[in-house]
């Protein structure tokens, strides 16, 4: 009893509202949507009655009975795909669980193994996802392996104070890595329509056009992996119908923001001619649970019944315009790039955006980084429910941060000049 009083004691210190966190009675706004999976923030009334709900009728059910309800949720989910991606796979409750099913989907269908993926990308923690992302430091101490698998460099992010679209000629040379690097051996190429973990780089549109038409021409399917963009982050439900729709993926993997407010859940969208696995092929224990299932089907009603798309949509400029405004203002900040409410910028170095997260809690902002690449980049990435009063508190706080770390870096240069 005494274990039990004291982790419910620690579980206490925090209380979440909408987009807030309250720590030991400290109200902090956040930024990150916990680990970019709070579309709605840490609370919501309709979903947590409805959990409440099915809490009290059962909380696990055999995927043997869940089927229904799977396509259910598809029936509502496909006015939001691209043409033709009209089938499902719910048996996750995880980015990297649901991607690699999207990879098991690819090699069946095509009989061949290698995935091409990119440099600073990121698919999932388990050790096949966490080898084809782009960044080695994850697995240094691991070993597996997907033949015939390579990475390849992905273009420089599109800046959100420029209009110029790079010209294709500036594009890694796709055909080039799959007629040296692949003995006609991949299956797929997956790619996120924004780049998260990698420091929110933002592709231009036209690397998605070029992607499809080799792709197309080799018979590799393609894999969006929206763990981190679907759900309404990007201003539409997913990037691919939205800001990427040039890339027509065949795949949509979700998860994250599909739970709403932090409920895991994750799955696979798919052309009807990729519907192909076995029930034994791919599955979890606690894939399509009840809890999983009735989060997801209320988010999707949610973010038609609220407006939420529409939300992003009408602010994302103030969130943008203000995020220029403290980089014009700032040295430190460069490189604001972003779309909808899935924004980043660059700092000098690692350990500088290390002290901006912390000073920006000291102000009650969460914030988080990104380790990829120079580790340099700083998130902004609200819940899809915050208002224009919300991105002004947000940017105000930022505001504070930065000014601070520019006091005290002026006290150091004093101190040494003396």
């Amino acid at each position: 009893m005494e274990n039990k009083d004291h982790l419910e004691d620690m579980l206490s210190r925090f209380v979440g509202h909408g987009p807030y966190l309250i720590i030991d009675g400290e109200k902090y706004i956040d930024a990150a949507s916990g680990t970019f999976n709070l579309q709605l923030g840490y609370t919501n009334d309709r979903i947590a009655d409805k959990l409440k709900q099915q809490i009290d009728r059962c909380t696990h059910l055999s995927s043997a009975y869940t089927r229904e309800m799977s396509q259910h949720i598809l029936s509502k989910l496909v006015k939001y795909t691209p043409e033709g991606v009209d089938r499902i796979w719910l048996r996750d409750v995880s980015g990297s669980g649901a991607v690699e099913c999207a990879i098991r989907i690819a090699q069946k269908s095509t009989g061949r193994s290698g995935v091409i993926s990119f440099f600073l990308a990121h698919h999932g923690q388990s050790l096949a996802t966490a080898q084809i992302s782009g960044n080695a430091f994850r697995i240094k101490d691991f070993h597996v392996s997907i033949d015939g698998s390579i990475k390849i460099p992905a273009p420089a992010s599109v800046l959100a104070e420029s209009s110029l679209q790079p010209d294709e000629e500036q594009f890694v040379d796709l055909e080039q890595f799959i007629q040296l690097g692949s003995s006609d051996n991949i299956a797929c190429l997956i790619i996120e329509p924004i780049q998260g973990n990698g420091g929110n780089t933002v592709f231009p549109v036209a690397f998605y056009r070029k992607i499809k038409e080799i792709c197309h021409q080799h018979g590799i399917i393609i894999i969006a992996d929206e763990v981190q963009t679907g759900f309404g982050r990007t201003g539409t439900f997913f990037a691919s119908t939205g800001y990427a729709k040039e890339l027509e993926p065949d795949i949509i993997v979700f998860a994250k923001g599909a739970g709403g407010i932090g409920i895991p859940t994750g799955g696979v969208l798919m052309r009807h001619s990729l519907d192909i696995l076995e029930s034994f092929e791919h599955s979890s224990t606690s894939g399509a649970n009840p809890l999983s299932l009735v989060a997801l089907n209320e988010i999707i009603d949610i973010i038609g019944d609220d407006h939420i798309l529409e939300n992003v949509q009408q602010n994302e400029a103030y969130l943008r315009d203000g995020l220029l405004k403290l980089q014009h203002q700032y040295p430190e900040i460069t490189g604001v790039r972003g779309v909808g409410y899935m924004y980043g910028f660059d700092t000098p170095n690692p350990d500088f955006a290390a002290q901006v997260i912390a000073a920006a809690s000291r102000h009650q902002l969460i914030l988080r980084g990104s380790r990829y690449g120079k580790g340099k980049t700083i998130k902004v990435r609200p819940p899809l429910i915050c208002t224009q009063e919300h991105l002004a508190e947000i940017l105000h706080k930022l505001d504070l941060t930065f000014s601070e770390l520019t006091a005290t870096a002026q006290v150091y240069q004093e101190a040494a000049s003396c």
